[in-house]
């Protein structure tokens, strides 16, 4: 059992993502006093997207192919429509959000984030939520699509839009203080 003080947190995301998504859960999980980094595609700063127009700068951490699962607890993609399609394209990313899952962490991914959960083969058997229009993509994936504010299906924490984030940051530090994930196959 892993306390959220002690924790570390991986939010992955790069250009295009939704200026709530990423900011909200990384700035409430270190209020709670978790350790929360920032990987982006190359290391430098990405730009959000919020409302029809760009948004705000979020400083990164490092690169995402320079991050591995066994210094972190938690694992985060952020959604918007541009962010998680240009990141289910990228093999260190898709390997890495694996990694995370092989290795009974926490992953937890938002409104269109789980399209990455989905080119990463996590969703077959398991219990998801997503904004709805991804819920065809998920359920051809194998998934069992719902339209719940936050779902958590062994250690796999999935919501809907920035509406739920208070839900979805309250999912994830509960799944991380449960600890480790004994996943079977769904």
């Amino acid at each position: 059992m892993s306390k959220i003080e002690n924790a570390r947190i991986l939010v992955v995301a790069t250009h295009g993502f939704e200026q709530s998504e990423l900011e909200f859960p990384r700035d409430q999980l270190r209020v709670k006093g978790a350790k929360v980094d920032v990987a982006t595609l190359d290391g430098a700063a990405i730009k959000g997207w919020e409302g029809s127009d760009w948004g705000r700068e979020a400083d990164a951490d490092l690169k995402a192919s320079d991050a591995k699962a066994d210094d972190y607890d938690a694992i985060v993609i952020p959604g918007g429509q541009i962010n998680p399609d240009l990141l289910r394209v990228e093999t260190d990313v898709i390997s890495l959000v694996r990694d995370f899952y092989d290795k009974g962490k926490v992953v937890a991914a938002v409104c269109h984030g789980p399209w990455v959960l989905v080119e990463a083969g996590l969703v077959k058997g398991r219990q998801i939520t997503s904004y709805p229009s991804i819920r065809t993509d998920v359920e051809n994936a194998g998934g069992k699509w719902q339209d719940s504010e936050v779902v958590a299906d062994m250690g796999i924490v999935t919501s809907r839009k920035p509406d739920d984030l208070k839900a979805f940051v309250s999912k994830i530090v509960e799944e991380i203080e449960e600890g480790k994930h004994d996943r079977k196959a769904a």
